[in-house]
């Protein structure tokens, strides 16, 4: 079978974009907010089109991700920043090998994600009330299969709850775009 290589690209973007957003947010207690809602919403779309559908239809929601993929397949330097985006890429990579392998993790998720879809008809998708479902659901379901990505950043700004559960809700989205790539 012949692989797409910007379907490929395009997935392993989305990978990028998501560690990107944690570092940003591990950092800094923000991050891109267009870049964070085409994530999140990566999430809860559970039948795309197309691979480029799931990130919203047009590659410039990708943008974060494409320029953090270049950077790390670039750089001449694997310390400080750059590792850490490599380390959280990288991890993704590794839990969702996790998660395809273990069935009942998989199901439990697509339930709980059904959940969220249900939310969403109350909430809008930025809301606390779904970063924390989002956040709960990567607690729940993806960190018991280990190892856990140890987030770093500034420790005053990884002791607020919101911060923690953007954190969470963005992995998850991570885990979202590494099924993905798996899948094309």
């Amino acid at each position: 079978m012949a692989k797409n290589y910007y379907d490929i690209t395009l997935a392993l973007a989305g990978i990028c974009q998501s560690a990107r957003l944690v570092q940003q947010l591990a950092h800094q207690g923000h991050c891109d907010a267009d870049a964070l809602h085409v994530s999140l919403n990566s999430i809860i779309d559970m039948n795309p089109s197309s691979t480029l559908a799931v990130f919203g239809g047009s590659e410039a929601n990708l943008r974060v991700g494409l320029e953090t993929l270049l950077g790390v397949l670039n750089a001449s330097s694997r310390q400080g920043l750059n590792a850490e985006l490599t380390r959280y890429t990288l991890s993704l990579m590794v839990l969702e090998r996790k998660l395809s392998s273990a069935k009942g993790a998989l199901d439990t998720l697509g339930n709980r994600i059904n959940g969220l879809q249900r939310q969403l008809e109350h909430f809008d998708l930025q809301s606390e009330t779904l970063m924390s479902a989002m956040a709960a659901i990567y607690v729940d379901v993806i960190s018991p299969l280990g190892p856990r990505i140890q987030v770093t950043g500034s420790p005053a700004v990884l002791q607020s709850p919101q911060v923690q559960a953007k954190v969470r809700a963005t992995l998850l989205a991570g885990i979202r775009a590494a099924v993905l790539w798996h899948q094309v």
